[in-house]
């Protein structure tokens, strides 16, 4: 069992900047995979961006492709989500997610595939 605790979620002007942790307990943190997820009002939750378990392979949605930054701290047990250039479509509750399974150095974009969640951190981008 892991447990996936969000954290620096926030209400910021359009371009501004957050950036969001998640820090894991329970078992070794870098024996998984690892993914951040968002649910807007209204909205079906959505892939925003993921890194494998090994090597530290990254895979991102179109959407956020050059302004965020996904990356693990396996010593901290945590992973992060710098959010730069935010947009008002950026406003969502954003999840973590852990897997424990699959590639080492693929990561995946597979909501069904994710076996750990935490319990979101709100964002909200002022237009």
């Amino acid at each position: 069992q892991v447990q996936l605790v969000e954290s620096g979620g926030g209400l910021v002007q359009t371009g501004g900047s957050l950036r969001l942790s998640c820090a894991a307990s329970g078992r070794p943190f870098s024996g998984y995979g690892l993914g951040w997820f968002r649910q807007a009002p209204g909205k079906e939750r959505e892939f925003v961006a993921a890194i494998s378990r090994r090597g530290g392979n990254t895979y991102y949605v179109d959407s956020v492709k050059g302004r965020f930054t996904i990356s693990r701290d396996n010593a901290k047990n945590t992973v992060y989500l710098q959010m730069n250039s935010l947009k008002p479509e950026d406003t969502a509750v954003y999840y973590c997610a852990a897997v424990n399974s699959g590639s080492d150095y693929y990561p995946t974009q597979t909501e069904d595939e994710y076996d750990y969640w935490g319990q979101g951190t709100q964002v909200t981008v002022s237009s």
